[in-house]
């Protein structure tokens, strides 16, 4: 006969061992039906014994293990793109050394020291990558005798105070090169040279293959030529036996300098002293050497000698060549005796500022320019420095000395210049992006 027996016992989920005790149970009493009643009572007691004896209190079971969970994987952050390099050229214009400017940094021991007349601005000039300065008065020394108009000469020492405001180049192609002839000239270049040989002086030259050098600044990989050159020296001629110590716009010689810096350098910048004095307009003379210079290759016009500031603009000619022109930055400082309508446009100047990179095709050009406008400022007892015209205050115009040499002069009329000439509704910096 055969005996089916299902038993389910249900003590603490159901243990293996419960199980096999059963189901060896159930064949063994299945064996012969009359021992079935027999070994009931039997079955039942082992069961509940063995069943007490394997099974463990709910107390001593150990609770689950915790398994280690993974943490989340983080996205990594994307890799910066870095910004493609670039030069940031600054340029002020004419540091007009009269003898008020120059009285200012006389010390009590005789010597001079000019480091007020950047102490506002200075700043913004090392921040720069490459600065210029536009020295209009020859550095020939205390020896020479400082003199101020119309034969100017000034001290060394305000060739140092620029090396410590941040200037890197220093540019002395100016109508007042010959002021005190060879000797004021070959004076100023012996100064560069034996008290700060790493700064480049241009546009005068103690011999021919000094001359015929092209300058060229390098960085990040791009290669900047910079040349100077005036309109004149005020009548005052070369030396007969150093005809290049002054660099002339010249048609012939100024085309051949281009001819050999486009060929050396990525990108050509050209610093000249011309155009007509206090006048806030571009000349023909202006215009036609613009054309020149574009003709040629030039990529970058950052003008001097007006006094005063003039338009920037670009221009282009039919084949798609464009150049900016910074056509007179005007002056960075001067103490002028003039007397009248129109002084105080000369007591306002300003700082050229263009970053310069490679386009996306790799050519080196323009990127950025601002021309941040500067005020002279003439306090009591012809102390003199230069201030931003965007920190400038009405307390500082109403205190500043010009006034009295020209009534007109304020902060309004600063910025009413400056809207005029370069198109400013303030004192905000033009601040464009190549057209």
């Amino acid at each position: 006969m055969k005996c089916f027996m299902y038993v389910k016992i249900s003590i603490n989920k159901n243990k293996l061992l419960i199980s096999s005790l059963l189901l060896m149970l159930c064949l063994t009493g299945c064996g012969k039906a009359g021992n079935l009643q027999e070994n009931k009572n039997y079955s039942s007691e082992v069961l509940q014994t063995q069943t007490e004896e394997a099974l463990p209190n709910d107390d001593t079971i150990p609770p689950p293990t915790p398994q280690p969970t993974s943490e989340p994987t983080a996205t990594p952050a994307p890799t910066p793109i870095p910004e493609p390099p670039t030069i940031t050229l600054a340029m002020v214009g004419d540091m007009l050394m009269h003898e008020k400017v120059m009285e200012s940094g006389l010390q009590e021991d005789g010597s001079y020291e000019f480091g007020h007349l950047f102490q506002h601005v200075e700043d913004r000039i090392q921040e720069a990558d490459l600065a210029l300065v536009n020295q209009e008065t020859i550095l020939g020394g205390t020896q020479m005798g400082l003199t101020g108009y119309p034969c100017f000469n000034s001290p060394y020492e305000l060739g140092v105070a620029e090396v410590e405001a941040g200037f890197d180049v220093i540019l002395h192609a100016t109508n007042h090169a010959l002021d005190k002839g060879k000797k004021g000239a070959m004076n100023c270049m012996d100064f560069w040279k034996e008290q700060y040989p790493e700064v480049p002086y241009l546009g005068i030259n103690e011999s021919k293959e000094q001359q015929d050098r092209i300058y060229i600044y390098e960085q990040e990989g791009m290669k900047l030529a910079i040349l100077n050159y005036t309109y004149g020296t005020n009548g005052i001629s070369t030396p007969a036996d150093m005809p290049y110590l002054v660099n002339y716009l010249e048609k012939e010689q100024v085309v051949e300098d281009l001819q050999q810096a486009n060929k050396l350098a990525d990108f050509t910048i050209v610093c000249p002293h011309w155009g007509k004095e206090y006048s806030l307009g571009v000349s023909a003379e202006q215009e036609s050497w613009s054309k020149i210079f574009l003709e040629n290759g030039v990529d970058l016009v950052l003008g001097t000698h007006p006094h005063v500031i003039e338009p920037v603009k670009w221009v282009a000619d039919d084949n798609g060549n464009q150049m900016l022109v910074y056509y007179s930055l005007g002056n960075f400082v001067n103490g002028t005796s003039g007397t009248g309508e129109g002084v105080m446009n000369r007591c306002v100047g300003g700082l050229a500022e263009v970053e310069i990179g490679r386009d996306e095709v790799g050519q080196v050009v323009i990127k950025r320019y601002d021309c941040i406008p500067l005020v002279c400022h003439i306090a009591e007892g012809d102390e003199y420095t230069v201030w931003f015209l965007e920190d400038y205050t009405e307390e500082l115009a109403a205190e500043n000395a010009i006034i009295k040499q020209d009534s007109d002069f304020s902060l309004e009329n600063c910025k009413v210049l400056v809207e005029k000439v370069w198109g400013e509704s303030d004192s905000i910096p033009i601040e464009k992006e190549k057209p």
